[in-house]
């Protein structure tokens, strides 16, 4: 029996395999008056609206198609707009609600366009989740300002102003929404950090510099808006597999201020081999793994009471 839930579910692999061959972390409910499993959960997310930042690839794209499989209407910005477009179509076709919004989000004006959007197709935002970044690495005594600079602006001001640019939509609404009935509505966001940024990493002080960053920004939102029903937590990730994680030769690029910047690990298989023997699960965990905790702190049923968290996700190589 075909209906949206189902379609969605098959959509985000929570049916059967992820992309990666293992189950997914949760499926969305059942169709009215077809048959199910007694384990299978509600959808977590049903009357929700977010915004995810890089969600035309990578755990971006894993995310936006689970949160549409849960019942959230989902705006997919992404810098490459056929990208996001694509993933906008997937969830449409398999009965969701999903927009595309196409941009830099170190861009003036982004940030507001965004949430713009976001109201104008789907009239709320109840979720922001700040994933969009690359890395450009390169040791410390050779990196030049502009290298530095990329990436707190990609991982660090971006993240930033996007949130500023919700805070009538999430914080003001839940202020009234607090004053009127002293139960404001559950709002969240989730800033996508890195074990760079919780550990450091060589290599990468740029990178791990602006997401430690993002920890900071994290705690003084939730301390900020905690009052008025909104959390916000951060995801530290591990190793992962995507285009960042995967070989550096002939791997996608981007351009950066007229450079080009090549994404990924140079020799990354032998990188792999190496690192999975230092990760007490022996393996890279999948963009789908990383969406689940994603879905996690998103669901109100599920982490009403978790704010001003880092929630390290690397297979235990972090302990």
């Amino acid at each position: 029996m075909d209906c949206p839930q189902r379609r969605l579910a098959v959509l985000a692999g929570h049916l059967g395999a992820s992309s990666s061959g293992r189950a997914g972390p949760l499926s969305a409910a059942p169709c009215a008056g077809g048959v199910s499993s007694s384990a299978t959960p509600a959808r977590l997310l049903e009357g929700q609206v977010a915004i995810i930042t890089g969600a035309g690839k990578g755990i971006g794209e894993a995310a936006a198609k689970l949160m549409a499989a849960h019942g959230a209407a989902v705006v997919c910005a992404d810098l490459d707009e056929q990208a996001a477009q694509v993933v906008v179509d997937a969830i449409q076709d398999a009965g969701g609600r999903a927009i595309a919004v196409a941009g830099d989000v170190t861009a003036a004006g982004f940030a507001e366009r965004a949430v713009a959007e976001a109201l104008r197709a789907f009239g709320d935002l109840t979720i922001l989740v700040n994933n969009a970044g690359y890395t450009w690495d390169g040791v410390i005594h050779k990196m030049p300002p502009e290298q530095w600079a990329a990436m707190l602006d990609v991982h660090c001001t971006a993240p930033f102003r996007l949130i500023q640019a919700a805070a009538p939509a999430m914080r003001d609404a839940g202020k009234a929404e607090a004053d009127r009935t002293g139960r404001p509505k559950p709002r969240c966001i989730i800033n996508i950090s890195s074990t760079s940024g919780t550990h450091g990493n060589a290599g990468q002080a740029n990178y791990a510099t602006a997401k430690a960053g993002v920890v900071g920004l994290t705690k003084a939102v939730a301390k900020e808006w905690g009052p008025f029903g909104v959390r916000c937590n951060a995801l530290a990730f591990g190793l992962i597999d995507t285009r960042l994680t995967r070989a550096k030769e002939g791997g996608e690029s981007i351009q950066v201020g007229g450079k080009e910047v090549k994404l990924g690990i140079p020799s990354a298989d032998n990188y792999w081999a190496s690192i999975k023997g230092q990760i007490p699960l022996r393996r890279v965990g999948s963009a789908e793994e990383a969406a689940g905790t994603i879905l996690a702190l998103a669901a109100p049923s599920l982490s009403s009471y978790v704010t001003g968290q880092v929630l390290e996700v690397n297979g235990g190589s972090f302990m």
